[in-house]
């Protein structure tokens, strides 16, 4: 063989094993769309979705979303990322009907479709990834309170509205297991409209009628944090417990001050990563979006989907005095 055709042949060479590194370096894309940018919960996410790809290897994560939390703003972005022939999109819905012909347009095209905490409808989308489920909020909420009653004791609820669905819900899935907890006693459901006047005033009627009361269960944001101030404004820091559902950056004065040993919501950066990680696996077709079917989450488990195609991530994760500073400037 000449020297000229030695040169051609190790040229031809590395030429194709870069083109088969520039293949094999080719990231999976996964667009992480959210209602809207600039909000910390979804910030929260946007670090669990890096902490998946950094773990996965290969994948890259498109943080995006509209300024507002329109459904107009999130069919731009949409289309969008058709147009950049991402591999998946996994989206946090402002509106359940809305965004299904775009995402459907995604979905002809081969792009991977989840979506996740704000669910799209099933046509729209492969599948659905819940934060949690209704038996696991109820339980949770009455467990919160029974941890730090272990003779039992009286309870009450402090809860939104009397239509409100997902807390009635939620209270229904509750008392279904308050067998499970002994010596737990609910003596009354007051409601505070999601009002935190009238909340705070329900909160202080509890206490005035029930003065055995041990434990506040709030499972709604305005509801937790207004039974935490009426509980320190009544000298009971110590005596009644503030339980239920919040925020950290809106509870984290109520854990310091032991007005609330604990509460939960759930976990942003946990959701993002779950997201990212069955995104991942259906783009690349490590697993199927089936009824009846599981889904793996990477640290998480899996997620098991009913006929409807959803599935819910995990119990709703607790904050307490060994978390709570670092979630309170998060969401």
């Amino acid at each position: 063989m000449s020297v000229l055709k030695k040169v051609l042949s190790s040229a031809a060479v590395a030429v194709i094993l870069l083109s088969g590194a520039t293949a094999q370096a080719e990231d999976v894309r996964i667009a992480l769309v959210v209602k809207a940018l600039g909000i910390g919960f979804f910030e929260a996410a946007a670090k669990g979705a890096e902490e998946a790809a950094a773990e996965i290897g290969g994948v890259e994560v498109i943080y995006t979303g509209p300024t507002d939390t329109t459904a107009e703003g999130q069919i731009e972005v949409i289309n969008s990322l058709i147009a950049q022939r991402v591999d998946a999109i996994a989206i946090s819905a402002n509106d359940t009907d809305a965004l299904v012909p775009a995402l459907k347009k995604a979905m002809d095209r081969g792009i991977t479709v989840i979506s996740w905490d704000s669910g799209v409808a099933a046509e729209g989308r492969q599948m659905h990834l819940n934060p949690s489920s209704n038996p696991l909020i109820g339980n949770m909420i009455v467990k919160l309170a029974a941890d730090h009653l272990p003779d039992g004791g009286d309870v009450a609820v402090l809860s939104a509205t009397t239509t409100s669905t997902n807390q009635n819900i939620w209270i229904d899935e509750m008392n279904k297991v308050l067998g499970n907890y002994k010596g737990i006693n609910v003596v009354a459901t007051v409601y505070g409209d999601d009002l935190a006047d009238k909340s705070y005033r329900e909160a202080t009627g509890l206490m005035q009628t029930y003065p055995d009361l041990k434990a506040i269960i709030a499972p709604t944001s305005v509801g937790i944090v207004a039974a935490a101030q009426a509980v320190a404004d009544a000298g009971k820091i110590g005596q009644v417990n503030v339980t239920g559902l919040g925020l950290p950056s809106e509870m984290a004065g109520a854990i310091e001050s032991g007005a609330s040993k604990s509460f939960a919501i759930w976990n942003p950066i946990d959701l993002g990563y779950a997201a990212t990680t069955i995104a991942y696996n259906l783009a690349t077709e490590k697993a199927e979006a089936k009824a009846g079917g599981g889904i793996p989450m990477g640290r998480l488990g899996f997620v098991e989907l009913d006929e409807n195609k959803e599935g819910a991530m995990a119990d709703p994760f607790v904050y307490d005095a060994s978390n709570i500073d670092a979630f309170k400037s998060i969401f």
